[in-house]
This record gives C-alpha cells, structure tokens and sequence, in this order.
C-alpha cells in the first residue's frame, strides 16, 4: 500500500514512511492509494474469527511488506488485548465500550498500535529522517484522552521521547494526571491557551527548518496513518456482536453514532464501512464546536475558535479528520448525505440526557458518550426501523467532576487512576507560543 498527500505536492509514501513522518513535506495528510476490499469470508463468518485475526486481516493491505507477518500479529494483539463490549442500553440502542484499556479512553487502540510500529522502527533502524537515523521525538496536542493514550503506548519506548501540548484547565483532572504523571520520556507542556493553539503549534514545528533539521520529528496524532487506520478494529468487533443480539439478527446493518472531535473516529469507520462492513448511516455527534454540522447545512466549511465545554475531548474549532471524510466521498457532497449526517448537542441537553438514561436504564454515560446516545436517538425517532449503537469512547471517571453532581452518584474508582490520583503532576507552563515550544524542544533534546 502506498500513501499520497492530500495536497497532493509530496511523493508518495511506504506505510513505515506516513508513520514516521505522520504528515507529508506538503504538509496534507496521508491518504491511502486504494480502499482495499474485506474478504466476505470474514464478514460472513466473523462471529467465528478471534478479535486477533481480524484486526490482522483488516491492517495488513495498509502495511504492506513493511512489518513481518508475525510481527504484525504480535503488534495487533498486543493492541486489542482488553475488552471491547457492546452493551445493551434500551431496546433500540447499544453502547460499544471503549473505555476498557490501559488508559480507559478509545484511543488506547490507536496509541497501542502505533507506538508498537514506530518501536519496531526505530529498533530495526529503520526510522530516519533526512537520511539520519536516531531518537524519535513523538509531538502531540491533545484536547484530553490523546495525551494520556499516547503517553501510556509510549512510556519507556527505547529511542522515542514524547512531547505532549494540551490545554491549561481544558482537560478534566483525572486526564492530566494520566498524561503528567509518567516522567521517563513522556514530557507535558502545559499551554495557556485552547486546544487549536496547541494544535497549531505542533502544525508550526513540522514546518520549521531549524527544528527539523536538528530534530527528529514525528507526529501522534489522529493525522498519523498509524493511529488513525486501527481505529478501524472495533467496529468490526462491534459487528461481530451485533449480528449476534436482537437488534441485528436479521441482518439490518446498524447505525452508527460517533462523538466527534477532530473526526479520526468517525472517518476511520466510514473507511472500514467503504471496505466492506455493513453499516446504514454515520452520525457524527458534536458539541458546541459546530463546524462540520454547519457545513452539512451550508456546504461551507468555516473553522471558528473552540469553545469549552463538559465533553472537553471535543472541543476542536477546525477538524483536521474532516478532509479525509471528504476524499472518502471524493468531494461529493450529495453521496456524503447518504450516509453521513452530523448534529451538534449543548451542554444542558448533554446533563439531561446522562441524568435522564441513568434514571431509566441505570446506564452511566460520560458527556462524550451522552452527546452520542442523545444524537443516536433523535436519529432513530425519526427512523423508527432502524436501530444503533453509540460509542462510548471514555470511562466516566475520567470527567467524575462532571458525572456525579449530574447523578448524584459516586462513580468507583478504577484500579488504575487509584494508581496515579496522588501522584505529583510534572508538567511545564508555556504560553500559546511557538518560539516558546521551540525553546523547550531544543533545549531538552
């Protein structure tokens, strides 16, 4: 599989050479040449296939020759070596829970998968840059779960240091632990400013001579082909188990609700739909930060400002995903409407919906997943034969300031934030300013 930039002004690229420059010279995202097809024998008998082999079978076209098949394997089972349940909520909805891994978030799966790939480069010596081979320094914003998944896929990788940016008071506590606590090679920046101002300063260092030129630079973020393509994994897990309940037997294909943020998620199951696994529609479900729904409405993309709000994970002013949903659908809008539609929620509603579906079912969304299951439902009110699931893409511990005083319930803490809830936070305080991410890669390099 080779890979070309969506600006179309790069050479094109191996799957090892998206991965270790995680955006093109021309600074476009990776996109793969074709969409390989699924084998049928695999959708057709996938209730009989371990979660293993199909996440082999479904990343192997996109790495090619560029890792050992038993390598491969071990890195996919290493990745999806935790739960990923698909929970009955009502009649008509289910949650697929991604919040079982190491960091309690959906990214855990993206992080994992990559973080065992650029290892595997820079073990065999193959990671390099400017035909230089070396220490790998992975930067990365984060909005909240990115950093700790990334952080947690990466700890004490041999010859990868982690720089992460995120938002000063933006992230919910339990989260800032999770990415400031490690030490080691993982390092914080702590950024007064909004997630894009972090965002747009990791853009600025890849496009920097000086950096790039004493640094080697590479990305982990939803952009990176090898974060972005095994997010694939779990909705094919998701169908395995659906076609076994009520709702799919028969084989109504589901509809599928995705809480949006930078659009990774989402794009990466619209990619596993267009290689061949049954779906009926996408939602993507935003909050307050509206971007793409306007534009589905207007067919104007206009980026804006992030505004804060309780499912912080969200709050992107300009999806960086979102041009590759575009591509899928090769800039037509009218076939992106057929299957995908998008609608924002407030916060009020995202209270009422958490408090409202505990009471009823005694379900615990978190406001991420709340924003899911409330699009989820007026989706299906109004295709009342359909049926859905929503992910549930965090632990409600992680947002616990959020959660209780909604429920008025305790939520239990999970052995692993009981792990670190009182250790001391290492971060460093930046202003949302380049030259000062500058100084602090250069001088800790």
């Amino acid at each position: 599989m080779k890979y070309y930039s969506l600006h179309k002004q790069s050479p094109i690229a191996s799957f090892k050479e998206a991965t270790i420059l995680g955006q093109a010279p021309d600074k476009g995202l990776y996109f793969p040449e074709t969409i390989p097809q699924i084998d049928k024998d695999l959708i057709n008998n996938i209730e009989h296939i371990s979660n293993e082999e199909i996440a082999f079978r479904v990343i192997k076209p996109y790495v090619g020759n560029e890792i050992k098949e038993e390598e491969l394997m071990r890195i996919v089972s290493e990745t999806v070596n935790f739960p990923i349940p698909l929970v009955p909520v009502t009649d008509n909805i289910s949650s697929l829970e991604l919040f079982h891994g190491p960091t309690l978030a959906f990214k855990d799966v993206g992080a994992r998968f990559m973080s065992r790939c650029l290892g595997q480069f820079v073990r065999e010596g193959q990671a390099t840059q400017s035909g230089q081979t070396g220490k790998v320094t992975v930067l990365v914003a984060t909005s909240g779960d990115t950093g700790g998944a990334v952080a947690n896929g990466f700890y004490d990788v041999e010859g990868v240091d982690v720089v992460i940016l995120y938002p000063s008071g933006k992230v919910s506590s339990v989260q800032e632990k999770q990415l400031t606590t490690l030490g080691k090679n993982i390092h914080a920046l702590e950024v007064n400013g909004t997630f894009d101002d972090c965002q747009q300063m990791v853009k600025q260092a890849f496009t920097d001579a000086e950096l790039n030129k004493q640094l080697f630079l590479t990305s982990a973020n939803s952009i990176n082909v090898a974060r972005w393509l095994p997010q694939q994994f779990y909705y094919f897990f998701a169908y395995k188990q659906w076609i076994c309940t009520p709702s799919g037997v028969g084989g109504q294909p589901p509809v599928i609700c995705v809480p949006s943020g930078n659009f990774g998620n989402i794009c990466a199951g619209i990619l596993a739909h267009m290689s061949g696994l049954p779906v009926q529609h996408f939602i993507a479900a935003c909050n307050a930060n509206d971007v793409v729904p306007n534009y589905m409405q207007s067919q104007q993309y206009q980026p804006k400002a992030a505004v804060a709000t309780i499912s912080n994970a969200m709050d992107v002013g300009n999806p960086s995903n979102f041009v590759r949903i575009l591509e899928l659908f090769h800039q037509q809008v009218p076939q992106l409407k057929e299957k995908f539609s998008s609608i924002s929620i407030t916060d009020e509603a995202t209270k009422q919906t958490m408090k409202r579906v505990f009471d009823a079912t005694g379900y615990t969304l978190d406001p991420h997943g709340a924003v899911g299951y409330l699009a989820l439902e007026q989706y299906l009110q109004q295709h009342q034969a359909s049926k859905g699931m929503f992910l549930e893409t965090a632990h409600p511990v992680k947002f616990y300031d959020v959660v209780e005083p909604v429920l008025h319930q305790t939520i239990p803490l999970p052995e692993s934030v009981k792990a670190i809830i009182d250790l001391p936070k290492q971060s460093t305080c930046i202003d949302p300013s380049f030259e000062q991410l500058k100084d602090f890669l250069l001088t800790n390099r």
